[in-house]
């Protein structure tokens, strides 16, 4: 296992909202947006941070308490914490080399990172980046040969898991976007010029690394192609809905752990448990898709009390902190990932983003655990109320 850094500390952030806010000064108003916001009213985008935080837990003040120890074995691996970088697209366009930036942080701070079919950066220098240890999360393509291309390529970079998405079967609305005209590249309309002439840093820095793109899926693009919506982009490649008789085929061609993502009911645990998945991401894709579903937390709990001791339940979306960190754990999950706060820190924070925000959720849960008198993270549980 690889020696993780010192922790890297910015106490000028010392939460991911300030990370948040900073970033919101930094960024392009469109780009933020994208990252920021979710489907229809935002109702779910805002209950899955609020529903976490009603978990309570109680201290131990009074036993013997021999210190802490956050590591985290997941999958043959054992991570310094208890958390990973969660999968996210068009990382590129929010900061420029985002994806890299997170990649190597990973690596230094031996924590999983999880890299998304339609973000900008390839398979092969994910794996280069991680040294092999970079998860891959697949959007199912229309065409089989293209996912037996891309699933080929995986093995070939010694990716040890791959996430199968099942929670976009329909593109979400999102009034922000289409306020905005998201494209890849931006439309140029003047208000788009203008947020970019306003962010000279963010203009400077895309200038120097170069227009982001979709580097997985360049080989399976036309040339010349103009990406005049992510969404009709991906009508065409990708086969939205998944189903048992699309991941079945995959569990028999994969070599490596499979992990499915989104599951939101015990229904679907139960149907990726009988299809033999190592293990399942409990996540409504960060409010972005289903404004109506339950926030995450609430599944996640009663899915780990049913299937938990049968199949690894993990938890994204929603999460901000280490506390939060602690009150998923502690529900049930065995480990956790995040998205939006990991971009939050790299466009606030650009190339020291990735190991700031890491520090800061590690510097969190060792608070935590220590107030608790909690010495392992899989002790968390005992401290639910």
């Amino acid at each position: 296992m690889r020696n993780k850094k010192a922790i890297k500390f910015n106490s000028r952030y010392p939460s991911i909202e300030d990370l948040r806010e900073r970033a919101k000064r930094r960024i392009p108003g469109f780009a933020f947006d994208y990252l920021d916001g979710g489907c229809n009213e935002e109702v779910n985008l805002r209950k899955n941070t609020s529903k976490i935080r009603e978990v309570e837990l109680k201290p131990d003040y009074l036993s013997e308490y021999k210190g802490f120890n956050m590591e985290t074995e997941l999958f043959g691996h054992t991570y310094s914490a208890p958390f990973g970088i969660a999968p996210v697209g068009l990382q590129g366009l929010m900061w420029p080399n985002a994806s890299e930036i997170l990649a190597k942080a990973s690596l230094d701070y031996n924590i999983p990172f999880v890299l998304s079919t339609v973000t900008t950066m390839s398979i092969e220098r994910a794996s280069e980046l991680t040294e092999g240890r970079a998860w891959f999360q697949l959007y199912h393509p229309a065409e089989n040969s293209v996912r037996d291309n891309i699933l080929a390529r995986a093995e070939a970079a010694a990716c040890p898991v791959l996430v199968l998405l099942c929670d976009v079967p329909t593109f979400g609305f999102r009034p922000k976007e289409i306020r905005n005209g998201l494209s890849m590249p931006p439309k140029m309309t003047l208000n788009n010029v203008l947020q970019i002439l306003g962010k000279p840093n963010w203009a400077l820095q895309t200038l120097k690394h170069g227009q982001p793109n979709f580097e997985t899926l360049r080989p399976y693009m036309p040339k010349n192609l103009n990406l005049k919506h992510l969404g009709l982009f991906m009508d065409k490649m990708f086969s939205k809905r998944m189903n048992e008789e699309k991941i079945a085929p995959i569990r028999d061609m994969w070599k490596g752990k499979i992990v499915l993502k989104g599951v939101a009911t015990e229904a679907d645990a139960e149907k990726a448990l009988k299809l033999g998945l190592d293990g399942i991401i409990v996540s409504n894709h960060g409010g972005r898709q289903l404004d109506a579903g339950e926030s995450t937390i609430k599944p996640m709990t009663r899915i780990a009390k049913k299937y938990g001791d049968q199949i690894t339940v993990m938890m994204d979306r929603g999460i901000r902190s280490g506390p939060d960190v602690a009150r998923a754990l502690a529900s049930g999950a065995a480990f956790t990932f995040m998205g939006r706060s990991f971009m939050y820190g790299v466009s606030a924070l650009g190339a020291e983003g990735g190991a700031h925000t890491i520090s800061l959720l590690q510097t969190q849960l060792q608070q935590v655990m220590e107030q608790l008198g909690c010495s392992r993270v899989s002790d968390l549980p005992s401290h639910l109320i």
